[in-house]
């Protein structure tokens, strides 16, 4: 989608702001200011048309020495009292409704490909004009393209810091969370469990997760991403911290103590998807998503890989007392490094608070809509295909994520017979090949998006991998025969399932920017029921069938069913959810 940007003068900047308006709530990724005449006043009206405009012949600037070429941008340094106008596009380009209308000074225009310019005009491209206001001076015109960030100001900016934070907490989350998976076999050994009573013992972390995810993602909605994020952190800590104490006590207090570290991480990926809404904007929302994402796998293999370390040790006790701890020095820095938006971070610069500003999507009417912690409409939520596209995404990821990280220790124990060790070191190379996979995501997504491929198709490409590639590899698990081939097959599957993130949870940020936490929440919920289902019905089918071939291809084909559901029903569009249809 592309927009056309227009003003009659220096004074008549009501467009301008209404036209960036329109590019913040609908995501247009081209501008263009264009001189003519006056008498082209009543096009002007026509603005709030968007279009995805490619230009097709030259225009001739009559002042040569005003355009100054600075790698990929051309700054205009002076007002330009005229411009001729384009000529006659073809047939097939004039339904565009290519706008003539008269103004002052142009900010920037930037090329989206590879091409020569010649200060005389600009060839046949497709470009990008930037302006926040048309009376600003050519100065400050190149002071904002200078503040754009390259790639080490970005890496080291006040919102990468964030992110990294936020993906060290998803890596404690999942890393307390994995820590029984691996405890499960010495525990259910010890106490003589079978494998249907050692999936309701893993479950009863989802029975807690189940409570939180709405609550919490309202809370978020309303008090901001760094309070609840700690509080949580802080009691999943705790929790995770008395977790053996509670196991010599009682079957009933082990439940309890797993069910409330499911209480409190039900609030961390709601946190962290708004917070990335709020400090990203919408161009680098797929890295933010990938780094914070990588760190929530990492968090499996380190869960994975030092629990039977820390557990030769110091017994059950060792890992679940280092993961515990481990919180409560996140929270340290967390409390006094962060903040739930950037305009509230005392350490940000004003360049960065500015660039952040001018592209977040949110609108004024959103943010007032926060403000006011009204009730969500969850009726008209749950009236759009969009949401149940996201929701139905969501279940079907939790069901894979849950069934892989709660039972593959047990499932290379009990079908290749290795020990502990290398059952979990099995288990833990595939979250390693997600970490990585999940960055390299990102960065595809925002190219596509970038390169101008629609949101809403780039989200359905990332989806489509992310489910059609594990269904596929699950269908070769079933056929290894040896722990490698076993592993790599699981490599795969787990691998392409973080193209995911790029697909269903980022696509919760675009259809509902204003409900981002709470819509989130909603998806979870629904996630950790088909969760809660897979991992106690994993169990049962096992000792049903005597083998757990028959439940992964059960999974293989939900995980097919349920990108073909997505794909035909998901958007990249903001939904519409304030009015019924």
């Amino acid at each position: 989608m592309g927009l056309l940007l227009v003003a009659q003068d220096e004074t008549d900047v009501g467009s301008c702001d209404l036209a960036v308006a329109i590019h913040r709530h609908h995501r247009a990724s081209i501008f263009f200011f264009f001189f003519a005449n006056r008498s082209n006043r009543k096009q002007l009206r026509l603005v709030t048309m968007c279009y995805s405009l490619s230009i097709q012949s030259s225009i001739d600037f009559h002042n040569r020495n005003a355009l100054k070429i600075h790698g990929d941008r051309a700054i205009l340094t002076s007002n330009l009292p005229t411009l001729r106008r384009i000529p006659s596009l073809p047939e097939r380009d004039r339904r565009r409704k290519l706008l003539l209308c008269s103004g002052r000074v142009v900010n920037s225009l930037k090329f989206t490909g590879n091409t020569s310019v010649d200060l005389c005009g600009i060839p046949r491209h497709r470009l990008r004009v930037s302006c926040s206001d048309a009376r600003r001076t050519p100065e400050e015109t190149a002071a904002e393209l200078t503040a754009q960030p390259n790639f080490s100001e970005f890496i080291t900016s006040e919102r990468v810091k964030v992110v990294a934070m936020l993906a060290l907490a998803l890596a404690l989350c999942n890393a307390d969370r994995v820590v029984m998976s691996v405890a499960i076999v010495p525990l259910s050994l010890s106490r003589g469990w079978s494998k249907s009573f050692s999936g309701i013992v893993q479950s009863s972390f989802l029975w807690g997760y189940l409570i939180s995810p709405i609550a919490g993602g309202t809370l978020v909605d309303r008090y901001g991403g760094k309070v609840v994020m700690a509080w949580g952190v802080a009691l999943w800590s705790l929790a995770t911290f008395l977790t053996p104490w509670a196991a010599d006590s009682s079957l009933w207090a082990l439940l309890a103590a797993r069910a409330m570290v499911g209480v409190a991480e039900g609030v961390a990926l709601p946190c962290m998807n708004n917070m990335v809404a709020r400090w990203f904007p919408p161009t680098e929302r797929s890295r933010a998503v990938g780094i914070a994402m990588a760190g929530f796998q990492l968090g499996n293999v380190v869960g994975l890989m030092l629990s039977p370390i820390l557990m030769s040790q110091g017994g059950i006790y060792g890992p679940f007392v280092i993961f515990g701890l481990s919180g409560f020095l996140w929270l340290l820095v967390w409390l006094s490094a962060t903040s739930s938006a950037p305009d509230r971070h005392p350490q940000i610069t004003k360049s960065e608070l500015e660039y952040i500003k001018q592209k977040q999507l949110l609108s004024t009417r959103e943010n007032k809509r926060n403000a006011t912690g009204g009730i969500p409409p969850f009726g008209r939520l749950l009236s759009k295909m969009p949401t149940w596209a996201v929701i139905v995404a969501n279940s079907m990821h939790s069901w894979g994520f849950f069934v892989i990280l709660s039972w593959m220790p047990i499932y290379f124990n009990s079908v290749y017979h290795v020990n502990l060790k290398q059952a979990a070191w099995f288990s833990a190379v595939p979250w390693s090949m997600m970490a990585f996979t999940g960055y390299l995501a990102g960065f595809w997504s925002d190219l596509l998006i970038r390169r101008g491929t629609s949101i809403t198709l780039t989200r359905k490409i990332m989806q489509s991998i992310g489910f059609i590639g594990p269904g596929i590899a699950l269908i070769g698990l079933t056929t290894a025969k040896q722990p490698l081939v076993a592993s790599a097959w699981l490599s795969l599957a787990v691998g392409l399932k973080s193209f995911s993130h790029l697909g269903f949870l980022i696509n919760l940020q675009e259809i509902a920017p204003e409900y981002s936490g709470v819509l989130h929440g909603m998806c979870l919920t629904a996630g950790t029921l088909a969760a809660i289902v897979g991992t106690v019905g994993a169990g049962f089918f096992v000792e049903l069938l005597g083998s757990f071939q028959g439940f992964i291809l059960l999974t293989a084909i939900l995980y097919l069913l349920s990108a073909l559901f997505y794909n035909i029903y998901a958007t990249g569009e903001r939904v519409d959810f304030d009015t019924t249809a």
